[in-house]
């Protein structure tokens, strides 16, 4: 959350690396020592200066882990702040860096950065990047139609390359809304190049899910799935709060359930961030007054009307996911 990843990824594989040199029998305070692990550093990063801004993205790696060796702290700092795309601009860096650099990362060029960044993660142990952009309805808000374009050609560029083998070690997932795809007035499919690719084919009537498309549809969870959500949800709470038996029995938690989905439209706008709420609301209330009964509370209980979807931007029943499914649920 605090930005700390890439410093920790980046020095792991630095003791990587010594730890393989000593293990080859080199003495780690000896010159040659030093001269091994610095030809090593740059035969490993050398391979990026191909790529686009490749030539300064690997010096700022290689002078990043000869301040490493050298112990040199402030050094190593301004090559983080400049792999963050921390710098303003390049003469700014330069103050910092201690050399030139012929371009800083900032809004025109960061996705050839992060595809620098994917191909550095092989380098580093790992299969590749994944980037996952959501809120995407938030594109489809832009009022000015100019802008809004802006984006869906950089979308499409992104398609592009992770389908034609242009970022090979790249994944990219968005999550929107059905009218963040479909509209064909201000979504993705107002923009032709998009729409010819991302569209249903016609073998999706058939009802089956084809997950190597470029989009997947998410249903909404069962009525079934939900109520397991609801019982873990019990656990977990009874756990936390210290309580050694759960405030609400699984016959309560089922009237609870069919209380929630018998309102109109739950069956297909319900949301488990709504049944997490109002659960939550009623275990509290039953913890803090002693008072209160079950029986008491579900009959006054008055739910909170299903918010417009897109209002607080959640998934609704036909939500849709760009390439990968986010996660898997187990019941």
């Amino acid at each position: 959350p605090d930005g700390g990843a890439l410093a920790s990824i980046l020095t792991k594989y630095y003791v990587k690396l010594k730890n393989d040199l000593v293990s080859e029998g080199m003495d780690p305070d000896s010159v040659e020592f030093s001269l091994e692990l610095k030809k090593r550093i740059h035969a490993s990063v050398s391979t990026l200066e191909d790529d686009a801004h490749g030539f300064d993205f690997a010096r700022v790696l290689s002078e990043y882990y000869i301040a490493t060796l050298e112990d040199n702290s402030e050094r190593r700092g301004a090559c983080i702040r400049w792999l963050r795309g921390e710098f303003a601009n390049k003469t700014e860096a330069k103050a910092a860096l201690g050399f030139s650099v012929s371009t800083v990362i900032n809004d025109d060029n960061w996705y050839s950065f992060i595809k620098l960044i994917s191909s550095l993660s092989t380098k580093l142990g790992y299969s590749g990047l994944i980037l996952f952009i959501d809120e995407c309805v938030n594109l489809y808000k832009i009022p000015n139609r100019i802008s809004r374009e802006s984006n869906y050609e950089k979308l499409l560029a992104i398609f592009n390359d992770t389908l034609q083998g242009k970022a090979p070690y790249l994944g990219v997932v968005f999550g929107g809304t059905p009218k963040f795809l479909e509209d064909t007035r201000r979504g993705l499919f107002s923009y032709e190049a998009l729409k010819s690719r991302l569209e249903d084919s016609r073998y999706a009537e058939l009802g089956y899910q084809n997950l190597s498309s470029p989009v997947i549809r998410l249903r909404r969870l069962s009525d079934n799935e939900l109520l397991a959500l609801v019982r873990r949800l019990t656990k977990l709470y009874s756990e936390r709060e210290g309580i050694s038996s759960p405030l609400l029995s699984d016959e309560e938690i089922s009237q609870f359930m069919e209380q929630a989905l018998s309102r109109t439209g739950a069956d297909e706008m319900i949301t488990p961030r709504e049944i997490i709420r109002d659960y939550l609301t009623l275990l509290n209330i039953l913890r803090d007054n002693k008072d209160a009964s079950f029986a008491e509370l579900i009959g006054k209980l008055k739910f909170t009307r299903v918010a417009d979807v897109e209002s607080e931007n959640v998934l609704p029943q036909k939500s849709v996911v760009s390439k990968v499914n986010l996660f898997d649920i187990e019941i």
